[in-house]
């Protein structure tokens, strides 16, 4: 798979939110979104109104940046959303959002997504008491994830819960004590921070 080895700042200035790519930085004044709002490039300012095409192109590229998955990942999710009955947008966000990696960080288990998949491919995280090395791996309703129990790892994902704020989302079930991580029920729609238009991706994606 193809990976984005320049630096991740620019894509957040890029689509002009902020797609927390840096972890903790993200959340200082030092980030370079509150300081340079502008798209990155020279010729910036100079830019023309987008048009109905760019506008849908840059909320596809938006929420594929915010779960860090590639254009061939993306379209794969989208063929499963498309198979789900309901809202395809809601569908193709709650997919996304079941992807081990981004539990982790919603769980507050690590800094960032980028974070999250480290951990995972090297092999520090379990599901359901089993090691699984697949940040893209989906979880179900009843899973239970936890970081590998050495006093290494607790000391590190407690120092990322409390630099988080301790978040608890409400489909996750967070331990304390013993840092776990149990699925509640599947996300919905208003458990996503994506601040993307949905809409406007089925629409990209289905044209």
């Amino acid at each position: 798979m193809s990976r984005y080895t320049l630096p991740k700042c620019r894509l957040c200035r890029r689509d002009g939110v902020k797609l927390f790519l840096k972890g903790a930085r993200c959340l200082m004044a030092k980030c370079p979104i509150e300081k340079r709002s502008k798209p990155p490039g020279m010729h910036a300012f100079r830019r023309r109104r987008p048009t109905a095409y760019g506008i849908r192109l840059r909320e596809k590229q938006k929420l594929r940046r915010f779960y860090g998955v590639s254009e061939a990942q993306f379209r794969r999710y989208f063929e499963m959303a498309r198979k789900y009955k309901g809202n395809t947008g809601e569908a193709l966000l709650a997919i996304m959002e079941r992807r081990l990696d981004n539990v982790l960080k919603a769980a507050g288990f690590a800094l960032s997504r980028s974070h999250a998949r480290q951990l995972v491919r090297h092999g520090h995280i379990q599901v359901n008491g089993r090691k699984v090395d697949v940040p893209s791996f989906q979880v179900k309703q009843g899973d239970v994830v936890r970081p590998e129990p050495t006093e290494a790892m607790a000391a590190m994902v407690r120092a990322c819960r409390d630099d988080q704020g301790n978040p608890k989302p409400a489909w996750l079930d967070i331990n304390e004590t013993d840092l776990t991580a149990r699925v509640v029920r599947l996300p919905q729609r208003a458990d996503i921070s994506a601040t993307v238009e949905e809409g406007l991706v089925v629409e990209f994606c289905s044209r």
